[in-house]
């Protein structure tokens, strides 16, 4: 009986040593995350009203709200009573651990940094890596989130962005399109080209400046063909595609230009 009141009172005088500061901890850790998640807010709005790039707004963003988060978790260790010198020395110590068996994450971070430093893109940019095409949605520590014409969303690692080529197609502010069309030998370029060209500026997203061009690309065993090269901005890419295929085809209608079909030589009218 005895024994069981010295392990009662114990309890009791641990209880009441430890359960304030536990409480105290608790209570600073769910006021603390909200209270970093709104610093980091209202540093976003900042930095926003200040003019910084979408792109290095979201970087900063997450990178200051894990900064205080981290801050914060050493805070609540601290008044929780845990030994700061000694979890900071087992944190070191796991940090190398788990920064050696992430040194890919580490790479896309340190990949990210230059990302953000030397703006090879900056959101709403349409970019192709690893023949993915897509328009940059968001650019964060580790990855960067595209969205391609298809509304399909690509995470790609930020390391992939800086050790592979990338294709800014909205830098200069338009793209070319590479459009393919086919005339058979007996019909005369200059007619062709003039009715192309013709219809490539009908079209209303193509750019006047710089013009459209039209030019021989090869031959083939039964047709010329044809490289048809209309500018458009990078938004209106699959639009002015799809007009300028619909085009070409009705004017060669129009006109009573032919093409050879691949199962021979003899030439066959296009229909509507």
């Amino acid at each position: 009986m005895e024994l069981q009141n010295e392990y009662l009172d114990h309890v009791v005088k641990l209880a009441i040593e430890y359960l304030p500061k536990l409480l105290m901890a608790l209570l600073l850790l769910y006021f603390g995350f909200k209270l970093s998640n709104y610093l980091a807010r209202i540093l976003a709005r900042t930095l926003e009203r200040l003019g910084m790039s979408s792109s290095l707004l979201t970087f900063t963003r997450s990178l200051a709200n894990i900064g205080l988060k981290l801050l914060l978790l050493f805070t609540v260790a601290a008044v929780a009573g845990v030994d700061i010198t000694a979890f900071v020395a087992v944190l070191a110590a796991a940090g190398f651990a788990v920064g050696l068996a992430l040194q890919g994450s580490l790479s896309n971070f340190a990949a990210g940094i230059i990302i953000v430093l030397f703006r090879p893109y900056k959101v709403g940019d349409w970019i192709e890596l690893d023949e993915k095409f897509g328009q940059v949605e968001e650019v964060e520590i580790f990855n960067t989130i595209i969205v391609t014409p298809g509304r399909k969303t690509l995470i790609i690692p930020n390391g992939r962005v800086v050790e592979n080529i990338v294709t800014n197609y909205s830098r200069k502010g338009f793209i070319r399109l590479d459009i393919r069309a086919t005339m058979p030998y007996g019909e005369s370029f200059p007619r062709v080209r003039n009715i192309i060209l013709q219809e490539m500026l009908a079209i209303e997203k193509v750019l006047k400046n710089p013009v459209p061009e039209v030019g021989i690309e090869s031959f083939d065993s039964h047709n010329v063909i044809l490289a048809v090269r209309p500018y458009a901005h990078p938004d209106d890419y699959w639009q002015v595609m799809f007009e300028a295929y619909e085009r070409i085809k009705a004017a060669f209608n129009r006109h009573g230009i032919r093409i050879a079909y691949p199962e021979g030589v003899e030439l066959g009218t296009i229909g509507e």
